[in-house]
C-alpha cells in the first residue's frame, strides 16, 4: 500500500498539486512509524525527501485534534536557511498556521506573531530557548518536536542550546530526529529514540558525474568565467570555504557582466531570503555561497555544483555535491582546484568510490584534456 494513503484527504490533495504520487523510500518507513507516535532518530542521504517524512504525520496528526489556538509541533534547524525551507515546505502541504524563529532577527516582532496563535513553529535553538524562557513562546500544547541536521544541532558549538530546548519540553512529547550521518555524539544524545538507517542510494556515485579543472589559485576565477561561457549551465551553486571569497568571486563575475547573486555569513536576513528566492524561482541561474548554504538547502533543478576549493571536512563536500541530482534527477559536480586540491580529490575520489573525470576548456568548450586523449 503507499502510505500517502494513510494520510488525509487534504494531505493527499496538497502532494497531489505537488505532483508528489509515490513516496520516496524514506518517506515510506518513517511515516507509519511517526504516525504510530514512535521517537525515532532517521538517517538518509541529502536530497531523499527527510522533510516530507516527518512533516506529513505530525500535519495529519494535527488535523485531528480540535484545539488549534496553540503551538502542536517544533522543528529545530541549525541555520536561517534550512528553517526558511522547513517553513515553505510546510506552508506548501497545509493550510495551518506556522512560524519562523530565528536568532537575528528582532524578537519583538517573533512575539507579535506569536500571538497569532501558530500551531507548527521553525527555528533555531537558541531564540527558541530565549522565547519559551521569556514564557512567550508556550509548549504546554506541544506533541511532537523534530530535530532537523541534528548532527549539527549536536556540535560542541549548539550543543549548549539544543540540550536546554530538550529540558524545556513537556513529558510525553514526540522526539524526532534526522540527519544525512549519524554519528557517536547523536546516538548518545537521543539514547531515547529507535534507530533507523535507511540504506545508500549511492547518489554520489550514480546520479553525480564528477569534474576536476586544474587551475592555480590567481587563475581561479577567470578559469570559472571561462567555464560558464562554455558550459551555460541552467542552474549553478558555486561554493567557497571563504566568506571573503564569496564578495571577490560575486564582484568579479558581475564585472565580467555574468549575472549572479550571492550570500555570506555576514548577509542579512532579507537580503538573503530575497536572494534565496531569485535563485529558486530561476530569476537568477548563478549563485556564490560560503559553506552556509551547503547544509539544508533544497533548491530545485540545480544542474552544477562548482566547488572553487576543497573544504577540510569531506562530509562537507558532499553535502555540497548533494545540492545537485534531487529528487531523482542527475547533476553536474565540478571542483576547480590547484595542485594539492587535486591530490585531495583524487585521495577523496577513492574514499567515496566516485570517479572523476580531468576536464578542461579549449575553444570555448568544456573537453578532455588533450594529454588524456593521446
Amino acid at each position: 500500500m503507499n502510505v500517502f494513503e494513510q494520510l488525509s484527504k487534504d494531505l493527499q490533495d496538497s502532494l497531489a498539486g505537488l505532483g508528489i504520487t509515490s513516496p520516496t523510500p524514506v518517506q515510506e518507513q518513517v511515516i507509519p512509524r511517526l504516525l504510530a507516535g514512535e521517537n525515532l532518530l532517521f538517517q538518509s542521504e541529502t536530497g531523499t525527501g527527510k522533510t516530507f517524512a516527518y512533516l506529513l504525520p505530525l500535519i495529519n496528526k494535527l488535523e485531528t485534534l480540535s484545539d488549534n489556538q496553540r503551538v502542536r509541533i517544533i522543528v529545530v534547524a541549525p541555520t536561517f536557511e534550512l528553517a526558511s525551507q522547513i517553513n515553505s515546505a510546510c506552508k506548501a502541504i497545509t493550510k495551518h498556521k506556522s512560524a519562523l524563529l530565528i536568532g537575528g532577527a528582532p524578537i519583538k516582532r517573533q512575539i507579535e506573531v506569536l500571538k497569532e496563535k501558530p500551531e507548527i513553529i521553525i527555528g533555531t535553538a537558541a531564540r527558541l530557548v530565549e522565547l519559551i524562557r521569556l514564557k512567550k513562546l508556550k509548549t504546554d500544547g506541544l506533541f511532537a518536536i523534530v530535530f532537523d541536521e541534528t548532527d549539527r544541532l549536536v556540535k560542541k558549538e549548539a550543543l549548549e542550546d539544543t540540550s536546554a530546548l530538550r529540558e524545556l519540553l513537556p513529558a510525553g512529547c514526540q522526539i524526532i530526529a534526522c540527519t544525512a550521518t549519524i554519528n557517536k555524539q547523536t546516538k548518545i544524545f537521543f539514547a531515547d529514540a529507535k534507530n533507523l538507517v535507511m540504506p545508500a542510494e549511492d547518489v554520489l556515485k550514480k546520479r553525480i558525474t564528477h569534474w576536476a579543472i586544474y587551475a592555480e589559485t590567481r587563475d581561479k576565477i577567470d578559469t570559472l568565467r571561462k567555464f560558464l561561457h562554455a558550459e551555460k549551465p541552467s542552474k549553478a551553486l558555486i561554493f567557497t570555504s571563504r566568506a571573503d571569497q564569496v564578495e571577490n568571486i560575486y564582484q568579479k563575475l558581475r564585472y565580467k557582466k555574468i549575472e549572479c547573486e550571492c550570500i555570506h555569513a555576514k548577509t542579512d536576513k532579507q537580503k538573503r531570503k530575497s536572494t534565496m528566492d531569485r535563485f529558486r524561482s530561476g530569476k537568477v541561474s548563478i549563485l556564490v555561497t560560503s559553506d552556509l548554504g551547503a547544509r539544508g538547502l533544497d533548491i530545485p533543478d540545480i544542474s552544477h555544483i562548482i566547488q572553487m576549493d576543497l573544504p577540510s571536512d569531506d562530509d562537507f563536500f558532499i553535502h555540497r555535491s548533494g545540492r545537485t541530482a534531487r529528487a531523482g534527477k542527475t547533476g553536474i559536480n565540478l571542483v576547480i582546484g590547484d595542485e594539492w586540491e587535486m591530490r585531495h580529490y583524487a585521495q577523496l575520489e577513492k574514499k567515496l568510490g566516485i570517479t572523476v573525470y580531468p576536464k578542461e576548456i579549449r575553444d570555448g568548450k568544456v573537453c578532455q584534456p588533450l594529454m588524456e586523449q593521446e
